[in-house]
């Protein structure tokens, strides 16, 4: 049973990681918590599904939801913080909840507010079959393609964020954004840029639940953008590679929660995990304790 929770959490905390690199890159750039990114995780499901019914095999219509999210972040980041880019913190903060709450009832308008299954009939028959199999553990051929892909985005963003003259600037800003637009850089360009990347990143996290778990309503992403966040704390908010981490070992310690406490309390480890860490390392297991100057 151990092995086999440790496979769970870890297709589960790869989905968390997706989540909340969309966090931590909007955080490290601008110093905003966007709590409305995970009603863009929940948009990628649906949009992703209503692809689908209009005749689309699942690769074109998740990338299609892919690309529509990214543009969702971006008009989210001109309409609602741009205004806001020299309001105190605090307004822009109650503006992501706001946002958040818009796009839910938004969904509910468009897609009601029941839940939607997942349609089966656009996954391969083999999706349900074991991939891999040892001792009493066992990978499926669905859980395989949620690791590949979120493997292969993660180490993607990796390389734009460190070998492309855009991601250069993205490290900039998070830097110094003044001493960055003094060099020239084209601020409100690169955290458009960055609010698409990470919004594309969580519609792709969106998709893989709702194949995982076959359902999708209007409010899943509050949960799961509470988790995602709690990944990102974890790892030290405004660290890539943290969220990356943050999110695996959130999903394998709510795994186990379920598998040995109670299922009923595995929603509440995010919780605590974030509590725990917010007093005993209030810069997670990679981030920087940051000192203000007098």
């Amino acid at each position: 049973m151990f092995e086999q929770q440790l496979v769970n959490g870890f297709t589960l905390g790869l989905i968390y990681a997706l989540i909340a690199v969309g966090y931590t890159m909007v955080y490290g750039v601008i110093e905003l918590i966007n709590f409305a990114h995970g009603e863009i995780y929940m948009l990628g499901a649906f949009l992703t599904v209503s692809f689908i019914s209009m005749g689309l095999p699942l690769p074109l219509a998740a990338l299609l939801a892919m690309l529509a999210t990214a543009a969702i972040g971006v008009l989210l980041d001109i309409v609602a913080y741009r205004p806001l880019r020299e309001a105190p913190r605090l307004a822009a903060l109650i503006t992501a909840i706001g946002m958040s709450i818009f796009l839910q009832n938004l969904a509910m308008i468009i897609w009601g507010s029941r839940p939607l299954p997942f349609p089966r009939q656009s996954l391969p028959a083999f999706f349900g079959e074991p991939a891999l199999r040892f001792s009493d553990v066992t990978v499926t051929w669905m859980q395989m393609v949620i690791y590949l892909v979120a493997l292969a985005l993660m180490v993607g963003l990796n390389l734009i964020i460190t070998k492309t003259r855009t991601g250069t600037a993205m490290r900039a800003l998070a830097q110094n954004r003044t001493a960055a637009a003094l060099m020239g850089i084209n601020v409100n360009r690169v955290i458009s840029f960055t609010f698409a990347l990470g919004s594309g990143m969580g519609a792709v996290a969106g998709v893989m639940v709702s194949m995982y778990y076959n359902t999708m309503y209007p409010t899943m992403g509050y949960l799961a953008g509470v988790k995602a966040f709690a990944a990102a704390v974890l790892g030290g908010i405004g660290s890539v590679p943290g969220a990356m981490l943050g999110g695996v070992a959130l999903g394998i310690a709510e795994t186990l929660g379920a598998g040995y406490i109670s299922s009923p309390y595995r929603d509440g480890v995010a919780y605590a995990v974030m509590i725990l860490v917010i007093i005993f390392r209030p810069s997670g297991f990679l981030g920087r304790s940051m000192v203000e100057k007098a």
